[in-house]
């Protein structure tokens, strides 16, 4: 004989599951709820003195884009409580019986993080190169006589634009004495 250590009956807790079944989009939204609060919370408490310039400053963009999360996550939620649900994807271009290529997403993700830990010691310039070479190489191009030089002139263009055009200071590394 079996005893139930739950006071909910069986067929309520199948209802309950049910229930989570068909709203699954909630999690979605308190998710966005979540990054919402998160973004705001460390945009109200920015220190901005130094670098407040004028009316719109550091904390613009951050504080429109948390208002923005929880605006959604609102209507999403009042969305989905009203009995809409997300489509299935239906792509033409996905194979939706088809197993997910972990290769791919693997070797692109050990590309990011050996990126993320060269771009200090050998500089943006060189990091960035190796990223976007990897990533081509991640999704299946084989072109070793081209895929390195055009990595390396987008990854040189894109130091340019954001370090002398953009402000924004990146790592040059050791090469930048050189260039």
């Amino acid at each position: 004989m079996t005893t139930q250590t739950t006071d909910i009956p069986p067929a309520e807790q199948g209802e309950r599951r049910s229930w989570l079944q068909e709203h699954s989009e909630l999690g979605v939204c308190a998710l966005l709820l979540v990054l919402g609060v998160l973004v705001l919370t460390d945009a109200l408490t920015m220190d901005v003195d130094i670098a407040q310039r004028g009316p719109v400053g550091p904390k613009t963009v951050p504080v429109v884009v948390g208002a923005g999360l929880l605006v959604i996550a609102a209507l999403l939620a009042v969305d989905v409580l009203r009995g809409g649900r997300g489509q299935a994807e239906g792509g033409e271009d996905i194979d939706l019986s088809e197993p997910a290529d972990w290769r791919t997403v693997l070797l692109l993700a050990g590309v990011f993080l050996g990126s993320a830990v060269l771009i200090e010691p050998l500089g943006f310039p060189v990091a960035g190169a190796l990223l976007f070479w990897g990533a081509a190489f991640a999704l299946g191009s084989r072109r070793i006589d081209r895929d390195p030089l055009i990595a390396a002139g987008l990854s040189l263009v894109t130091y340019v634009v954001f370090n002398d055009l953009l402000g924004v200071p990146l790592p040059g590394g050791p090469l930048m004495g050189v260039l």
